[in-house]
């Protein structure tokens, strides 16, 4: 059975760091890359940084120097290290396997971030 568990979120102050972490299982997680997306109330859901399977990592501008993606095939964990939290980082958000060759990509059921005073 394919899964993938986020956790790590929660309630942090402007200007804080959260560390989200993706568990996944039931696939070959290191052959497929690894994308965090987020989605706030009201908005479309958006990519906010990938790691391919080989490791190359790319980040949506509104997140550059602030935010770090990593994997760690043996533990089939995927992390989002969130520093200089704001406000606007509040969202859901979920991790996401994906491959060229699949016919289909998993979705994990997400993890709220709220960033408030």
């Amino acid at each position: 059975q394919v899964q993938l568990v986020e956790s790590g979120g929660g309630l942090v102050q402007p200007g804080g760091s959260l560390t989200l972490s993706c568990a996944a299982s039931g696939f070959i997680f290191s052959i497929y890359g690894v994308d965090w997306y987020r989605q706030a109330p009201g908005k479309q859901r958006e990519l906010v940084a990938a790691i391919a399977s080989g490791g190359r990592t790319s980040y949506a501008d509104s997140v550059k120097g602030r935010f770090t993606i990593s994997r760690d095939n043996a533990k089939r964990m995927v992390y989002l290290q969130m520093n200089s939290l704001k406000p606007d980082d509040t969202a859901v958000y979920y991790c996401n396997a994906n491959a060229p060759f699949a016919a289909s990509d998993f979705w994990g059921q997400g993890t709220q971030v709220t960033v408030s005073s």
